[in-house]
């Protein structure tokens, strides 16, 4: 999830504002696809869990009906498991083919380390004003959730699906309490999964003081310097102490791809939060 060679621009674009590369190309496109689809497998599926409802009749009203919904729900879960596939295929392309074992261990590796949690005390701390700030690497302990909460749901929720996608091939294989099991937690993963995406997902990437009301840099791939600089000290000093500082510097973003970025961040926060409103009105209502 390193900033690929080809995407490193040096140069300025509107008034000379130093911008840091974050993501490349290929995580942004496969970013913007888990979110259409992870919305549109919540979207579709919802209405089928709580088909028992007023408010899932009129959201399958939308989608043309319970079994278009169906259909659709099946579609959506096709674009996921190809962005699964695609987003592990390149992590296996780097660790095997390119040898770059940085991806299992040290500051740019999404594997857990007990860095994260020193830092994880260490917020609690400054969240109560007790303690300075943590001085974040690469990634934060809260990226590093986020992305092993997705690896588990696939597992979870795309397994349980399958099943009952395809019973009949299944059926020969697995007895028939399998099903059951996998109906029930098919469901219960895809509400933990839809409340924590919509809720805890949500205000870290997004709905946090300093980064209220969006964070753009998915979209755009790009922080501005100062931002970098503020958020992520120990990266900064890291790679200015490699001379590798200057090198990962870019052009800042178009007005029209934050404009973009906005539209469709804002678009997916406001359906996320509305789904988990509607969620909460079936359980408690």
């Amino acid at each position: 999830m390193t900033a690929e060679p080809h995407d490193v621009q040096t140069g300025a674009h509107g008034g000379g504002d130093r911008h840091v590369l974050r993501f490349d190309r290929y995580h942004r496109l496969l970013h913007v696809l888990l979110m259409l689809s992870f919305l549109g497998l919540a979207g579709t599926g919802l209405p089928l869990l709580f088909s028992d409802t007023d408010w899932a009749h009129v959201v399958a009203r939308f989608w043309g009906g319970f079994v278009v919904a169906g259909v659709l729900h099946r579609t959506f879960a096709v674009i996921l498991i190809t962005v699964f596939t695609l987003h592990l295929w390149r992590v296996l392309h780097r660790l095997f083919v390119e040898k770059d074992l940085s991806i299992l261990w040290g500051p740019a590796s999404m594997v857990p380390q007990p860095r994260d949690i020193l830092e994880l005390l260490q917020h609690f701390r400054w969240f109560f004003g007790v303690g300075p700030r943590p001085r974040f690497d690469h990634f934060t302990y809260w990226e590093k959730f986020d992305y092993w909460a997705v690896f588990w749901g696939m597992g979870i929720i795309g397994g349980s699906g399958l099943l009952l996608w395809f019973p009949v091939f299944f059926a020969k294989i697995l007895p028939g309490w399998m099903f059951n099991v996998a109906m029930l937690v098919h469901g219960e993963e895809a509400l933990l999964a839809v409340g924590f995406i919509f809720t805890i997902h949500f205000f870290n990437g997004h709905l946090r003081p300093d980064k209220f009301p969006m964070d753009p840099v998915i979209f755009t791939g790009r922080v501005s310097e100062a931002e970098f600089r503020h958020e992520r000290p120990d990266e900064y000093e890291r790679m200015a102490r490699a001379g590798r500082f200057e090198a990962q510097l870019t052009t800042p973003p178009s007005p029209e791809l934050v404009r973009t970025g906005r539209i469709i961040g804002t678009t997916a926060v406001t359906v996320g939060l509305l789904l988990v409103g509607l969620i909460l009105y079936a359980v408690f209502a």
